[in-house]
């Protein structure tokens, strides 16, 4: 059998689905699926999985040198006599540039006018790159400056909760899930999307359909009761909360928060939870 699946913590379920749809018996095998499913009763202590996130998420300063090595590879490809129109994305790329912002005016009612627009001539040979990319590839899409910080504009308008696409006829659900160069990605947790920060290498990977090898995580139960009186807010619930899981020790573990407390959370302080807890 697979395991006792059914009392596996929320996240680990996004894990076991997202094995169960990619088993291919060489980069995902039954083994791992089994490994999984029986965490509960058996908790592996190095089991290494492959997981394969429904999307990517960038922002503008690892994602110029990500487009460069798409376009490097198609001028290999030219080179080799092929065509070129055959490199793109495997997974859905979004680029949020937010990182090449600067306040050169402010105290003004035009000064947020005016910092985007000596923006865009600073930054004007990368945005054009940028743009560039967006038409020249598929699956990948560029958020333009003034829009938004990169995890707000993730949470915001990039989040789908659950990604649909046809198979075998039928039309199949699954969890959205991403891995992004921004160490706030975990932001969008507070959402229910499972997500969080890696490297420029490992982005790129997954852009271009590499799994993301793991090792299958300890879950660390926080459980929330009550709610916040008159005068706290989220961030000092969140500093509390900090505090507590660095005593604890959570590295390269995840977190999962349950408990009635959380019926008294909006989301906009879920996600405060979520940005700052990492």
């Amino acid at each position: 059998g697979l395991g006792d699946v059914s009392h596996l913590p929320v996240s680990l379920k996004i894990l076991f689905e997202n094995l169960l749809r990619f088993e291919d018996a060489v980069t995902v095998t039954s083994d791992d699926i089994r490994a999984l499913g029986d965490w509960v009763a058996n908790p592996p202590d190095a089991q290494e999985i492959a997981y394969r996130p429904a999307r990517v998420l960038m922002q503008d300063f690892t994602g110029v040198p990500g487009v460069a090595d798409l376009a490097a590879m198609r001028s290999a490809v030219v080179d080799a006599g092929h065509d070129p129109s055959v490199i793109n994305p495997l997974s859905p790329v979004d680029l949020v540039i937010d990182h090449s912002v600067m306040v050169d005016n402010f105290g003004t009612a035009d000064a947020f006018e005016q910092n985007v627009a000596i923006e865009m001539e600073r930054n004007r040979e990368r945005y054009r790159f940028l743009r560039w990319g967006q038409s020249a590839f598929d699956n990948f899409r560029v958020v333009p400056p003034g829009t938004g910080i990169c995890h707000q504009v993730n949470l915001e308008y990039l989040a789908k909760v659950v990604w649909t696409k046809m198979a075998n006829g039928e039309v199949l659900a699954y969890p959205d899930t991403l891995v992004g160069t921004d160490s706030h990605t975990t932001m969008v947790n507070g959402l229910g999307v499972l997500g969080w920060g890696v490297g420029g290498i490992e982005a790129e990977a997954a852009m271009l359909g590499q799994p993301v090898s793991m090792l299958i995580p300890d879950v660390i139960g926080f459980r929330l009761g009550g709610r916040l009186g008159d005068g706290i807010t989220a961030t000092d619930l969140v500093l509390r909360v900090v505090e507590m899981l660095r005593a604890f020790g959570v590295v390269g573990k995840f977190v999962e928060f349950f408990g009635d407390g959380l019926d008294h959370l909006p989301l906009a302080d879920r996600a405060t939870i979520a940005n700052m807890a990492p």
